[in-house]
């Protein structure tokens, strides 16, 4: 097998350096205008957000309640001008795009205020426009090459897997309160249960005992 020179060697040694800084760029977060959440909220309360966004800017709102009651809440969606854009009522889920109309400060609120006494977990992904190319093109005169492709490839997986752990993490969250919830709900039922076969068992054996029990009879004697 021929052995490399030295150009080739450092050549060699570059090509892996460089795969593993683009590796590593592509852990790092960069700067995207993706805002998650996850938050209490208290039984008849309101909860608000705000976002400056820019006129042309395509926008995401995703929400789900993780715990409480039914799982449901209200939404609601305003633009600068308080006109309401989105509006959805004891919602479990659900998921808004939108394109801003103007420049200003758009609120989004979560509402808990049709609940009593059952406060809620609320998740939220508020997503501003689009995540910036990993290789902008600007001043570029070359395509990608077949490393630049691949980092991109991998940086698209990657942001997929992200997704995909936030969603799963969501349903195991909701399934382990459902779970939790029915246990409680199977042990009050349980004792219930004890309590009724003791007072049912207690209510027999005095029954019984009255069924078997001597019964003592009166005379009375008349005189003539």
């Amino acid at each position: 097998m021929p052995r490399l020179g030295y150009a080739q060697r450092w050549a060699a040694a570059a090509g892996r350096w460089g795969c593993r800084l683009f590796a590593l760029l592509l852990l790092v977060p960069g700067p995207g205008g993706a805002s998650e959440i996850t938050f209490e909220l208290p039984d008849n309360a309101k909860q608000c957000f705000y976002e400056d966004i820019a006129q042309g800017t395509k926008c995401t709102l995703e929400f789900q309640v993780i715990t409480g009651g039914h799982y449901d809440v209200d939404c609601r969606l305003e633009d600068p001008d308080g006109k309401v854009l989105y509006k959805e009522m004891k919602k479990q889920y659900d998921s808004f795009t939108f394109t801003a109309s103007k420049n200003g400060t758009y609120k989004f609120c979560f509402s808990n205020e049709f609940s009593t006494f059952t406060h809620k977990t609320v998740y939220f992904d508020f997503q501003v426009g689009e995540d910036p190319p990993l290789f902008p093109s600007e001043n570029r005169v070359s395509a990608l090459t077949q490393m630049e492709s691949a980092c991109v490839s991998i940086h698209e997986a990657l942001k997929s897997v992200i997704d995909y752990q936030t969603h799963f993490r969501l349903r195991e969250a909701q399934g382990r309160s459902r779970a939790e919830d029915l246990n409680t709900r199977v042990a009050y039922w349980s004792v219930g249960e004890a309590l009724i076969l003791l007072v049912v068992s207690i209510g027999q054996v005095f029954l019984l005992k009255s069924f078997f029990s001597d019964k003592r009879t009166t005379t009375t004697r008349v005189g003539s």
